[in-house]
């Protein structure tokens, strides 16, 4: 598939997500009081020596693309949002979170899964390259939890057909503990 075609889904995606929860303006808030501790299966626990610097609730949609009959997963495309509901970062293909208030970045590939009937999974992601001093700065560990809706399709598929499906999560993010 062209290169335009897939940036202007992704764009398209990414626009929906946040047209459905309305816009907002202003630079987010300052560093907040620190994070309540999330709930989390077993499975996705982060190892001791990390403490938790951020909890975002997320929607977006996971594309999918057709590939031998099949749906694959071609990327996920995601508006994090602050307490205030003020869009804070984005999530897209590599896994990558880049945020929108400092510019940093936080790279991760998935090391654990949690299976739940009729989502897709929650994850733990460590951390492979972050950028900058800020947010995402040193992060270590993400945990993708409280997932709603995202599964790919059921039937089968043509071509190089696309789908995108809504979906909804809460990322944690965590840094060494010092």
């Amino acid at each position: 598939m062209k290169l335009t075609k897939r940036l202007a889904l992704t764009t398209a995606a990414l626009a929906a997500a946040t047209a459905f929860l309305g816009t907002t303006t202003g630079n987010a808030a300052p560093a907040e009081a620190a994070p309540r501790p999330v709930k989390a299966p077993a499975a996705l626990k982060v190892p001791d020596g990390n403490k938790l610097t951020g909890v975002y609730p997320a929607r977006g949609v996971q594309t999918y693309t057709c590939t031998d009959g099949a749906w694959k997963l071609l990327e996920p495309a995601a508006t994090l949002f602050d307490k205030r509901g003020r869009s804070v970062a984005l999530h897209s293909r590599g896994p990558v979170w880049v945020s929108t208030v400092d510019g940093s970045a936080v790279n991760a590939t998935a090391i654990a899964n949690s299976p739940k009937p009729g989502t897709i999974p929650e994850l733990l992601l460590q951390a492979t390259a972050t950028r900058g001093e800020g947010v995402f700065g040193g992060v270590s560990y993400i945990q993708r939890l409280h997932t709603t809706g995202g599964v790919a399709p059921t039937t089968a598929c043509t071509g190089t057909d696309q789908v995108s499906v809504a979906y909804t999560a809460a990322y944690a993010f965590y840094k060494p503990a010092k």
